[in-house]
């Protein structure tokens, strides 16, 4: 007698309300191709890119034989270290050793691979900062077993108060403080004071009384400020309306006439490729912030370029005598400023191909794609002087920045606005009578 197996029950009808399972896109990975539910060349291009851009790699510039905060010299092994002035060099206070930093651009090979950069790459001192990581960094003594602290808000080096061990903050903490490199000083503070002194004797038939008066050597300050050096490989297109003059006319008499030009208008559009090495964007957003109605500290930018290629791997001891300050902004947030940078590089790239238009283009439409970015966070060295300018809303402070590497000089001198108006005044009626005599000597 066979046993006939039942039949498998019907399925139930499949459900086509709004919130069915047939409506809710499959699980990552189960896709045909086993990579995204969607395919990705359907997505608009900028969602597409982002989507398929690989993950930061980080570049490691830890220095994993200071991690202990002790920079010791590699000939008698006393920690006392600093810069020899003018120099890259480190010197042992104690035997007088001399040796050379690290450059960054050889150690981690920065200066390599610029026509392959893809997606972001971004150095361990550059990642982004967590807000809760505390300032203070302990440090064991290992000459006494004392605790010495480091508050990372005002200083990279301390002194062990028990066996005088110096200890510098060269571990690699998620607040901003410690950088991948740093460019040493070559410009001495008596360099710089003189600098200083002869930029404000230029201007001193103008400058503010008190700005004169209250000048000193002793409020001249070397700084370290922070800054990203990015190296990138871009796209860019530029699209506008350039015109050439075909003829020019004059309408009207005496005070009525009026010069006119009659011009051919092309449609004019340029697409360029080109790579970028070493630019520096400030990483300081009060530093950053280029409102002149506010501050004058963007005059930083006016001392440019530094020669960030002679830049050495990050060790505390080059901060020594100096000040610094913490960088405050993240890759994402200073993206937009780099944009804004291979733009105008891109427009410098394409002014040569566009001279034929005597009358000028007029760029209408602008378009750049970062194909690939290298981020290093770095210090490099200025010598500041400031004055504060008592007015309304706060007053404004005023900067004087000498170029610790190459001693270029820039700044903002308060000037007496009756001296300026007076002295305009005195060259219009000047000008004017010269005028009036060759009008009356024709």
């Amino acid at each position: 007698m066979s046993n006939t197996a039942n039949p498998p029950p019907v399925p139930p009808a499949a459900p086509t309300d709004p919130g069915s399972p047939r409506d809710v896109p499959p699980a990552p990975g189960t896709a045909p191709n086993g990579n995204f539910p969607i395919d990705p060349a359907t997505l608009p291009p900028a969602i597409r890119d982002e989507l398929l851009a690989p993950d930061p790699v980080a570049i490691d510039t830890a220095s994993e034989e200071l991690k202990d905060g002790a920079n010791r010299c590699p000939k008698c092994g006393a920690t006392d270290i600093r810069q020899r002035p003018g120099t890259d060099l480190l010197i042992c206070l104690f035997c007088r050793n001399e040796w050379h930093g690290q450059r960054v651009e050889e150690e981690f090979g920065l200066g390599e691979g610029l026509d392959d950069l893809s997606g972001t790459v971004v150095a361990s001192g550059a990642r982004d900062i967590e807000d809760d990581v505390a300032s203070l960094m302990s440090y064991k003594c290992t000459g006494c077993g004392a605790e010495v602290t480091v508050n990372t808000e005002s200083a990279m080096t301390a002194r062990c108060h028990w066996c005088r061990h110096v200890f510098g903050v060269n571990e690699q903490v998620a607040n901003g403080a410690v950088p991948d490199a740093v460019l040493p000083f070559h410009i001495r503070k008596d360099d710089a004071v003189a600098r200083i002194r002869q930029f404000v004797d230029k201007r001193k038939l103008f400058a503010l009384k008190e700005f004169k008066e209250q000048f000193s050597p002793e409020n001249v300050v070397g700084v370290y400020l922070p800054y990203m050096i990015v190296d990138a490989r871009a796209d860019a297109e530029v699209e506008g309306r350039g015109e050439i003059k075909t003829r020019e006319y004059t309408r009207g008499s005496d005070k009525d006439k009026k010069t006119y030009y009659d011009a051919d208008v092309y449609a004019v559009q340029r697409q360029v490729a080109f790579t970028v090495d070493d630019l520096p964007l400030e990483s300081s957003a009060a530093r950053g912030n280029l409102d002149t109605g506010v501050n004058t500290n963007n005059i930083i930018n006016t001392i440019l370029p530094f020669d960030t290629k002679n830049a050495v791997k990050w060790n505390a001891s080059y901060l020594s005598g100096y000040n610094s300050e913490k960088r405050d902004s993240d890759v994402e947030q200073l993206r937009p400023r780099l944009e804004d940078q291979l733009l105008s590089i891109a427009r410098c790239q394409v002014e040569s191909s566009v001279r034929g238009y005597d009358r000028g283009v007029r760029w209408e439409r602008e378009r750049i794609d970062v194909h690939g970015s290298r981020w290093v966070s770095m210090y490099l060295p200025v010598w500041l002087y400031s004055y504060h300018q008592p007015g309304r809303n706060g007053g404004m402070l005023h900067y004087i920045a000498v170029n610790g590497r190459t001693g270029e000089t820039m700044g903002s001198v308060p000037v007496q606005q009756w001296k300026l108006l007076t002295a305009a005044i005195t060259v219009g009626t000047f000008l004017e009578g010269i005028a009036l005599w060759i009008v009356g000597n024709m």
